[in-house]
């Protein structure tokens, strides 16, 4: 009890000290600016594959506000039709190193977290947020797989390997169930790879678990209160889809933060017991 009391005391003592809620704002500020890139890129390779952007948009409606998905889809759309192939091919580094600055921004966030100043050179920090931004396009290209052609899969094993249709049945559950390993998966990543200090992988499980529950509680709480009872049109007018947005991005850094504080204090506390 008194190991937890300690926990709870150092979160409240951290959020107090490293103004979470103004880093929080701040890697939501970048967040906005690298969505729309990332987003463009992630269109762009979708005509590599069979998948449309509706479906893309309609994965990421499950967790975000309609508003916001309404205005993030009718900007990317705008963009990628407006330019010619060739352009968009030519701009494809300029994208996605803008598509990076989001990761760059969870990294100085969870510096911040872990107290400590970012030691590796610039091409080094730079190719990881690069490289995290890629990852996290393959998750959301594995989510489509299993949203859109789990089926298939499914049915394909049940005539090739006389799978039981109790089995098909299961499958069908897991691969609706599957974003949130997927979410957490990628939470992990972040949480390992983006701070500045060697930790180990069991230190940020926990940070990983409270940021997956946290951040799809969160998501579908604000969605549910925006599509049902926030009437942000009425006071911002046209601008009302990016307020949500800015909210929205604001909640997931706020989230991002404090699972990398849990995770902090797990990592100082493995270090002092060894």
């Amino acid at each position: 009890m008194e190991k937890q009391k300690n926990f709870i005391t150092h979160l409240i003592r951290r959020f107090q000290e490293s103004d979470i809620a103004g880093t929080a704002a701040q890697m939501a500020y970048f967040f906005l600016l690298s969505i729309f890139p990332l987003m463009i890129f992630a269109v762009t390779l979708l005509a590599y594959l069979p998948f449309t952007t509706d479906d893309l948009f309609a994965l990421i409606k499950d967790f975000a506000p309609e508003e916001t998905i309404t205005t993030i889809q009718a900007t990317v759309e705008e963009v990628v039709n407006t330019r010619n192939s060739s352009l968009l091919s030519f701009g494809i580094i300029a994208t996605v190193w803008s598509a990076s600055n989001g990761m760059n921004a969870i990294i100085k966030g969870l510096n911040h977290a872990y107290s400590v100043d970012e030691t590796r050179p610039f091409y080094t920090n730079r190719g990881i947020s690069i490289l995290l931004t890629f990852g996290l396009i393959l998750t959301v290209a594995a989510a489509l797989v299993l949203q859109v052609f789990g089926r298939q899969l499914g049915l394909l094993a049940y005539s090739y390997l006389n799978a039981s249709e109790e089995l098909i049945a299961l499958w069908d559950w897991l691969r609706w169930s599957i974003s949130p390993i997927l979410i957490f998966t990628v939470f992990m990543g972040l949480y390992y790879f983006a701070p500045s200090v060697k930790v180990k992988w069991r230190s940020v499980v926990l940070g990983a678990v409270f940021a997956t529950i946290g951040w799809i509680a969160a998501s579908f709480g604000f969605s549910f209160y925006v599509n049902n009872f926030g009437n942000f049109s009425a006071t911002y007018g046209s601008i009302g889809g990016i307020i949500i947005m800015m909210i929205w991005f604001y909640l997931t850094a706020f989230i991002i933060l404090l699972g990398g504080e849990i995770n902090a204090y797990k990592n100082s506390e493995t270090r002092s017991t060894t």
